[in-house]
């Protein structure tokens, strides 16, 4: 007797297939592998920091000093006066924040006021800088007012963990690699399959179609994973890429970037929907993902970015993916924890997959 046919077999078959065509590809290999351990290599090598310096004012602090005036003035310098003690002082321990200041008057007369500096050994590189600020700052205060002491400086450190250039860029580069994963894996094989006429001949046999899309899925999906996991390896133990809870950490970090190929696959979809020939895939593809590996957070903070140019970087599928990423990484932030990343990047799922249903051909 003959047994029924297996459609899971038939996926499970068609998975198998274009897993191993993925891994005979260089181009997959290239983007998904070597181009994103490029950077991380190299910025693995450099370390080195930022040149902007953020400083959380205390609650309670004197605002109406010579000292919070200077700072402000500082371009150097970025002041957050409307934040919490508790929300300051966790920032401080993640390196979020690079020092703390309370500026009190001070009642008895000389000197006019204390300025109370908290830094945190999470980046030691910009408490120094500030130090030094600082210390001039006081010294131009002190001797140019007719009062003989302006401000006192007082300084303590509060232990935190130390923020490397590589916990910023490894999740950009791990982000852009599922893009480049979904986007152009996605819209090649589609299109190719329907340009030899594969998918014809699958509909002559008893597959399905969700089969065939569900087969590619699972591959890319597989391979994607498979990538990120030795992108995430080779930062951890060769340049000390912080994974805050450890195994945990990865596990969160997987389950974002299934997240992510999925919806970059909706990308590629729609790419393979609308592509008239093959070499109109590459000029297509480009148009979806440059602007999000340029403005995206990947290699620089959006906040980097002129202010005009911050809100379309937010409205970017791929900069709540890094975000989410680099809050569960050096944060250790929980799934929950980053729910708002993980609905705007399930919106923007619900929103690729309409389109790509609209626009994608089987024939």
């Amino acid at each position: 007797m003959q047994s029924p046919y297996s459609h899971t077999r038939a996926t499970l078959a068609l998975a198998k297939a274009s897993f191993r065509s993925i891994m005979r590809s260089p181009s997959a290999v290239v983007f998904t592998l070597a181009f994103p351990l490029i950077f991380i290599l190299v910025f693995g090598f450099l370390g080195g920091g930022g040149t902007k310096l953020d400083i959380a004012v205390a609650p309670g602090s004197d605002l109406q000093n010579p000292v919070i005036a200077s700072l402000e003035k500082m371009p150097v310098i970025r002041l957050t006066k409307n934040d919490e003690l508790g929300n300051i002082l966790k920032a401080l321990e993640k390196g979020n924040y690079d020092a703390l200041i309370t500026v009190e008057r001070n009642k008895n007369g000389v000197p006019a006021y204390f300025t109370t500096v908290k830094y945190t050994s999470a980046s030691l590189d910009k408490g120094n800088i500030l130090k030094s600020i600082l210390n001039e700052l006081s010294y131009n205060l002190n001797s140019q007012n007719i009062k003989p002491t302006v401000t006192e400086i007082r300084s303590s450190t509060v232990n935190g963990r130390l923020y490397r250039t590589i916990d910023f860029i490894l999740p950009g580069q791990l982000g852009f690699s599922l893009l480049s994963t979904g986007v152009f894996g996605t819209a090649f094989v589609f299109f190719s399959l329907r340009q030899n006429l594969v998918i014809k001949r699958f509909f002559a046999t008893p597959v399905k179609r969700s089969s065939i899309v569900l087969g590619e899925a699972i591959a890319r999906i597989g391979f994607a994973l498979l990538g990120a996991l030795f992108i995430i390896l080779i930062g951890h133990f060769f340049f000390s890429f912080t994974l805050v809870n450890g195994v945990t950490t990865v596990a969160n970090m997987l389950i974002l970037a299934t997240m992510g190929v999925i919806v970059f696959m909706g990308f590629g979809f729609v790419v393979s929907g609308i592509a008239k020939s093959e070499s109109t895939i590459p000029p297509i593809s480009n148009i979806i993902t440059l602007p999000q590996f340029l403005l995206s957070g990947t290699f620089f903070s959006i906040e980097a970015f002129p202010t005009w140019l911050q809100p379309i970087s937010r409205a970017l599928p791929l900069t709540y993916l890094n975000d989410a990423m680099r809050k569960v990484a050096f944060e250790g932030a929980g799934l929950w924890e980053v729910r708002h990343q993980m609905l705007i990047i399930l919106i923007w799922g619900i929103v690729i997959y309409s389109v790509a249903v609209k626009t994608f051909k089987w024939e």
